[in-house]
């Protein structure tokens, strides 16, 4: 029942995150300025008349008052009819189905390679001795600061200069089908991400080296790496597997930029040009769909977390317990 009850909380709060966001996305549309009904009509440049103007918009519904179109929008999204779309006239629902694989890929495989990354960096550092090892300790360090704040455009227009115009490596635009096409923008979004992920991984590893449990396994023998291994690594992950929602997130939001930056269809860029076309069906649904993602992605980071930490277990298993002459509470 404690496990039933925490999952129903997190579906309640999955609802609420794609009510507010699809709140909040409708109205910031609307106050961006700007009329729907060009995207309708085939934007700004067309020359459509004042009788196609006012049947397209009697036809979307874009007369009546705005609250109203607020709710027609948010039952579609309870429903899961999310209408068509005003630009391509064609189900959102298609248009998300389409291009989320693409994203989804892109963000899983920069995540991935993001915890190698700072995995890699993490251990190197804890593990480093000697004056040479702490030289090279420190510039680790200030390597993950530096890739921590790096922005994607810039990073990504570097690489295209550097192993597409100058060495030829990998092409400079991505398909989505072409393996190589896939390398430049997984890189884009990995370091950023691999930058953070590797100072939070690193801190918690040097202070599970310094732990009582730690210092009993040197103590008995035990060689660094089988206590990195076999003792430190369990418990300096778990604040980077904690962070790990909240770096799909980051990747999913940089697929804005990463997609439209290398060419490459996918969820971002589709969200950019119904943003730029005032296509509010599409842009509720995109957003809807990345927030209902990201929850659930926050939903698996917090099952992982129970797998790896007992004493969270303990927490969520927990029940309350009647003291001596208290009656026991059912329910």
């Amino acid at each position: 029942m404690p496990w039933v009850r925490w999952l129903l909380g997190r579906l309640v709060s999955a609802l609420l995150v794609a009510w507010v966001v699809a709140t909040v996305v409708f109205f910031a549309l609307r106050a961006a300025g700007g009329d729907p009904t060009e995207a309708i009509l085939g934007g700004p440049g067309s020359q459509a008349g004042p009788d196609a103007v006012a049947q397209a918009r009697a036809q979307y519904g874009l007369d009546q008052p705005l609250v109203v179109q607020y709710l027609v929008q948010i039952g579609r999204v309870l429903t899961l009819d999310l209408g068509d779309s005003y630009a391509r006239k064609v189900p959102v629902a298609d248009l998300l189905l389409a291009q989320l694989p693409g994203t989804m890929l892109l963000a899983v495989l920069a995540l991935a390679l993001a915890w190698v990354l700072a995995l890699a960096v993490a251990t190197a550092a804890v593990r480093a001795r000697g004056p040479v090892g702490r030289a090279c300790a420190a510039a680790l360090r200030g390597v993950e600061v530096v890739a921590a704040v790096v922005p994607h455009f810039w990073l990504g227009a570097v690489l295209i200069v550097v192993f597409s115009s100058t060495l030829g490596w990998f092409p400079a635009t991505s398909s989505g089908t072409d393996l190589a096409g896939l390398v430049l923008p997984t890189v884009t979004l990995t370091v950023p991400v691999a930058g953070f992920l590797g100072q939070v991984m690193r801190d918690s590893l040097t202070e599970a080296a310094a732990a009582p449990f730690a210092t009993s396994a040197r103590a008995r023998g035990a060689s660094p790496t089988r206590v990195l291994w076999r003792h430190t690594l369990r418990h300096g992950v778990l604040p980077a597997v904690a962070l790990s929602g909240w770096a799909f997130g980051s990747l999913l939001s940089g697929a804005v930029v990463v997609e439209t930056l290398f060419g490459r269809p996918g969820l971002g860029r589709l969200l950019l040009d119904a943003t730029m076309q005032r296509d509010v069906p599409v842009v509720v649904g995109a957003v809807v769909v990345v927030a209902v993602v990201y929850v659930l992605v926050m939903l698996l980071v917090d099952v992982v977390e129970r797998l790896l930490d007992p004493r969270l277990r303990a927490v969520t298993d927990a029940a309350p317990v009647p003291r001596a002459g208290e009656p026991a509470v059912l329910g």
